[in-house]
């Protein structure tokens, strides 16, 4: 029995379909079954809702442990953030060796002891050492940036450069730093079940490349077809840079202050443990790293993000929600719908063409003479047959890209656009035999220029969106009324007065 704490964050919402892929039984300490039940291996693995600083509920979550991960922080709740950190590591700790655990695994922050580390850093090794009080063998992996779609660190880089032609930037853009692909964490982290040699040791890990900020920058830039320009200026202090940060992306202050502090630390691999430990992994260079990373964003495929961690909010059940995450821009309209999913669904694979796209039908034949006039399909394409879809399929200046019968329709975009788009459709069925409709609009911004085009369209995005779910709402509730004068047949029976 394997546990997993932090197992709906960034690194363990990705750490546990890897090892139920290994074989393992899995159990998971959450603080909210809801979001725990939101994962598609939920059904595979035991859950217990619980907080790490409360005794009965680490006893519950480690009875039977053979192996626990520890994936947890604190960042977001403050400036008391370590403190917070160390009590709970050293509470795992002393639960751990009460409850007969063999071994903890452990993600830490690279960053040379010795030197004046930021406190987000400091707290980092001091975890280490607090979960190690307990007396069970820890094994401590360290490393710098984890370059991966939704990655904390990383995606406060990305941001920068998808938003900001010309950055003035502190002399920390110099620090040096060694960053390492998500897929290697996940490497290290399982294979380390397979090796006890590691148990009870520090592992520093890290990629191919060492470099500076200044060359995760350019390099993200590089592989996105970028130009961008870096001002070093000595008066920007790490505060300032938090500030200017927190406005640029959607990281919250308290995080980007802590992150932003730590730049200015060097953070490398000095101990070449890993190697020895574990001679079979050969981490990626950077350039392959990105390469991924804009992959997974071109193709939608972000499995876990840094703010999965704060767990679900009463805005998921707003009538339109708008959120910037992950690089991605969003926006989600829910109507509650009169009818059944089969006939929501029928008037959803019906849309375009002939018939149009329910409402202003005019935009979209403006938009698709523009998408013409710049080179691309317009909606002269149409479609291929009426009625019928297909994955795969032209649908005007749209792709099908995903279709399940009765439940979901997600178009990707091929008209000219400064990003990638696409709009979806899920449909559930209520217990009354109504349809819940999620419409769902998602931009992938290409730089400055991609920002600008949502923004400054987004009135008119917005105006028409909120008029197609609300004329796909009365079509489908239309088709599936009775007729006018209808009435239910007696089949010859009295009805009793």
């Amino acid at each position: 029995m394997i546990l997993v704490t932090g197992a709906t964050g960034y690194i363990g919402g990705r750490l546990v379909p890897r090892l139920l892929e290994e074989g393992h039984r899995i159990r998971v300490l959450v603080r909210s079954r809801a979001h725990a039940a939101s994962r598609p291996w939920s059904g595979q693995v035991e859950v217990v809702v619980g907080d790490v600083l409360n005794a009965r509920d680490l006893s519950k979550a480690l009875e039977d442990v053979d192996v626990a991960y520890y994936l947890i922080h604190s960042m977001s709740k403050g400036a008391r953030f370590g403190d917070l950190d160390a009590s709970a590591a050293r509470a795992f700790g002393r639960a751990a060796r009460q409850a007969g655990v063999s071994r903890i695994i452990y993600l830490g922050g690279l960053g040379e002891p010795g030197a004046h580390l930021s406190k987000h850093l400091r707290s980092r090794h001091e975890t280490g050492e607090a979960l190690r009080e307990g007396g069970v063998p820890v094994t401590e992996f360290r490393a710098a940036v984890i370059v991966g779609s939704g990655s904390i660190s990383f995606e406060m880089i990305r941001y920068l450069v998808e938003r900001l032609p010309v950055m003035v930037c502190p002399k920390w853009i110099y620090s040096r730093i060694q960053p390492i692909a998500v897929d290697d964490v996940l490497n290290y982290l399982v294979t380390s079940l397979v090796v006890p040699e590691s148990a009870g040791r520090i592992v520093e890990i890290g990629g191919r490349d060492v470099t500076t900020y200044r060359g995760l920058i350019l390099g993200y830039a590089k592989a996105r077809g970028l130009r961008r320009f870096l001002l070093p200026v000595p008066v920007l202090t790490p505060r300032l840079s938090s500030y200017w940060v927190h406005w640029i992306t959607p990281i919250p202050a308290g995080i980007t202050g802590a992150l932003v502090e730590g730049l200015r630390n060097d953070v490398v691999v000095t101990d070449h443990l890993a190697r020895t430990l574990f001679p079979h992994i050969e981490p990626q260079d950077y350039a392959s790293a990105i390469d991924r990373v804009i992959q997974d964003l071109d193709a939608g495929c972000i499995d876990t993000s840094w703010s999965d961690a704060a767990g679900p909010t009463p805005e998921l059940e707003a009538r339109v929600v708008l959120e910037s995450n992950r690089g991605t821009i969003v926006e989600r309209r829910t109507r509650r719908i009169a009818a059944p999913a089969t006939e929501v669904y029928r008037v959803l694979t019906s849309i375009g063409s002939s018939r149009g796209w329910y409402f202003a039908n005019w935009t979209w034949r403006v938009r698709g003479l523009i998408d013409r006039l710049l080179g691309g399909a317009g909606l002269r394409r149409g479609r291929r047959h009426p009625d019928d879809l297909r994955v795969g399929d032209a649908l005007d200046f749209w792709r099908v890209e995903d279709l399940q019968a009765d439940s979901l329709l997600r178009l990707r975009a091929e008209m000219k656009l400064p990003g990638r788009a696409w709009l979806q459709f899920r449909l559930s069925s209520t217990c009354e035999g109504k349809t819940n409709l999620e419409q769902t609009a998602v931009f992938v911004p290409k730089g400055l220029a991609g920002l600008a085009y949502w923004y400054v369209l987004y009135p008119v995005h917005a105006w028409i969106f909120d008029g197609l779910a609300t004329a796909i709402a009365r079509r489908a509730e239309a088709a599936a009324a009775p007729p006018a004068g209808f009435e239910p047949a007696t089949h010859g029976l009295e009805v009793p007065r």
